[in-house]
């Protein structure tokens, strides 16, 4: 198994564990990604993390080359 494929079933654990506490799947993604966001703080650069953040955010769109892509 790969490491996305490792992060996306631990996904799907802690997804499956916040519903049977109660908690929305929104409002638990997001919990979830400001603590990665926090925790990534201790081994990178706020400058190197918002560049990363960036570029996840530009490309958001499945139907949509990637910045780097040639067409």
């Amino acid at each position: 198994m790969g490491i996305h494929e490792w992060a996306r079933a631990a996904l799907e654990r802690e997804l499956i564990d916040a519903k049977q506490n109660g908690q929305a799947e929104e409002l638990a993604l997001r919990a979830l990604l400001s603590a990665v966001v926090e925790r990534s703080t201790r081994l990178r650069s706020a400058e190197d993390l918002a560049q990363e953040l960036i570029y996840l955010a530009n490309n958001l769109d499945p139907d949509q080359d990637y910045g780097f892509m040639r067409p």
